[in-house]
């Protein structure tokens, strides 16, 4: 549909600070500024740049198009210093009566941070995480709602979350309406989704996001969902101006971190050959897992194939080069004497995300350009990536003794048997306590347990201590680095840290990530502050040795 015919946007007499909603005004402070860029945003047609110095009178022309309700657009400002600032605008036209919107989604409200599935299981620790940073000093997150189908379970979760029981309104979204989901998306800068099994309900609430521009991460460690995300929205979230991050929790933040801290510690002439991931659950009482979590498991067995097929339809992957050969098939229970543990291979999403990453990084070595860094901060990124090594990566599931690890076995084999016909998942899902030895049950794990359990994650690097010695066709590798990040149990406690900490880089930094897309998470946040920001939120990285293993 051709653009409408188009008006003039006045810049006049400036409110500071944060988003405007009026009639075809945008008040900006104009002292300083060097730039203005929009680019499109729900219904915004084409790119739209503007450059000041121009006198403050001077109109900034903006084409619509369609026949939209609502015209909705970013505008990224960067002033004499540098500094980025967001500001959104809101304009209406003439509705249309078939449109189930009307004019007063206009004059609706708007908010840093939406948290959709408020009233979850982890949606409420992620609630609790949250309004520690809410309009705290130095904190970019001043605004923030929560979303889910019932206004009540949400006042039970704030009423939980915090005894001061701040102001924080409610916003009934549903994955069953989209029109709740796209008003939600247009009354935020970006969406935290705590609403599973994604597969069977994200889906909508990405779509909704990427219509609307605005940003969205979630907690998902489900391989299917987040490579079809990509496969669907990739190249309309680039258009939009939205990011999207999936993975931002347990999965797979701490292997993306773990996996390039590790690298790091490889100085050069130095390079890794290969990085594998051994993680400890630990507990003074029982390890309980989120019910959500086996769900998904049970139902990524089900749908492998589905899986198989859609990469089969995608072009393949860039592999980077990784010095050596290919590490061999071990055993399949393995006692890595060095940390004092006995693991097994664990099918989780984290190789996968990591895979994906390094094969964005091989395409793009210096990393993502962000959409209004300055200089400075491009030379700052292409020295962070250049220091990141490529190695091989896989994670395992480790205990401290044989016989704890000998009681993975049957969870497993339940889940990957049951889990391939019906009836078999109806079992797993209707008694998930059964099946997984306690492991998993429908009410989750109390706070006890929750404030109890903790994690280890150590990362044991083997590689050469000169990269020349590749060349030979028959040497080993002769070093081996081992690095730990320690935290506090992995569901209910570290899940919100982080996915809290990547959402105030964003509100933050937004100017120095990607103008949109859909990403695994460690390519936007790799050159980024999140560990330490992490660190100083309870998840520690440590480097534990470096050691010759050539004799």
């Amino acid at each position: 549909m051709k653009p409408k015919t188009p008006f003039p946007l006045q810049i006049h007499n400036c409110i500071h600070g944060g988003r405007v909603v009026g009639e075809r005004g945008l008040s900006l402070p104009l002292e300083g500024w060097s730039g203005l860029q929009a680019w499109p945003h729900g219904q915004w047609e084409k790119m739209i740049r503007h450059t000041f110095p121009t006198p403050t009178n001077s109109p900034l022309v903006l084409v619509p198009g369609g026949n939209p309700i609502t015209f909705h657009v970013e505008f990224h400002l960067q002033n004499q210093k540098n500094q980025p600032f967001l500001f959104r605008l809101i304009d209406l036209t003439k509705p249309s009566k078939k449109k189930q919107l009307n004019m007063a989604q206009g004059q609706l409200p708007t908010y840093d941070i939406v948290i959709f599935g408020a009233s979850g299981f982890t949606g409420k620790y992620v609630v609790r995480e949250a309004l520690k940073f809410l309009d705290s000093p130095n904190s970019p997150l001043k605004t923030l709602a929560l979303a889910g189908r019932n206004s009540s379970k949400l006042s039970e979760t704030l009423k939980w979350a915090s005894t001061s029981h701040p102001a924080v309104p409610f916003l009934i979204a549903d994955t069953s309406d989209p029109l709740s989901l796209r008003r939600m998306a247009l009354q935020t800068r970006l969406v935290l989704n705590c609403v599973g099994p994604f597969r069977l309900y994200g889906n909508p609430v990405v779509s909704a996001c990427v219509d609307a521009g605005c940003d969205y991460l979630d907690i998902c460690g489900e391989p299917e969902f987040m490579e079809r995300m990509e496969a669907f929205y990739h190249e309309k979230a680039v258009e939009k101006g939205s990011l999207v991050i999936s993975a931002c929790g347990f999965d797979s933040i701490p292997a993306e971190l773990g996996l390039m801290f590790n690298s790091r510690n490889w100085v050069s002439p130095a390079v890794p050959n290969r990085v594998e991931a051994y993680l400890s659950l630990e507990s003074d009482k029982r390890i309980v897992g989120n019910f959500g979590t086996f769900e998904s498991a049970v139902l990524g067995v089900a749908n492998a194939d589905k899986l198989a097929e859609l990469r089969l339809s995608r072009p393949k992957r860039s592999r980077p080069p990784i010095p050596g050969p290919a590490p061999q098939r071990g055993s399949t229970i393995e006692h890595q004497k060095k940390i004092g543990l006995w693991a097994v291979k664990l099918p989780s999403a984290d190789a996968i995300v990591v895979r994906r990453t390094l094969s964005i990084l091989t395409n793009n070595p210096s990393g993502l350009e962000g959409v209004f860094e300055d200089p400075k901060q491009a030379e700052k990124r292409a020295a962070f990536w250049s220091t990141i090594k490529p190695a091989h990566f896989g994670v395992k599931i480790a205990t401290k003794n044989l016989l704890g690890l000998l009681g993975f076995f049957p969870v497993g084999l339940s889940i990957g048997l049951l889990g391939m016909f019906s009836f078999g998942r109806w079992l797993l899902l209707k008694f998930p306590s059964f099946f997984t030895l306690g492991g998993f049950r429908k009410s989750g794990p109390t706070e006890e347990e929750v404030a109890s359990a903790s994690f280890k994650m150590w990362f044991v690097g083997h590689g050469f201590s000169d990269s020349n010695l590749v060349s030979e066709g028959s040497a080993k590798p002769d070093t081996e680095i081992i690095t730990r990040i320690m935290g506090p149990e992995i569901g209910y406690l570290t899940t919100p840290i982080i996915l809290v900490q990547c959402a105030l880089i964003i509100l933050k930094q937004r100017g120095d990530l990607p103008k949109g897309g859909v990403f695994p998470p460690g390519i936007v946040f790799g050159p980024t502050d999140l560990q330490d920001r992490l660190q100083e939120n309870g998840i520690s990285f440590d480097l534990i040795s470096k050691s010759d293993i050539s004799t």
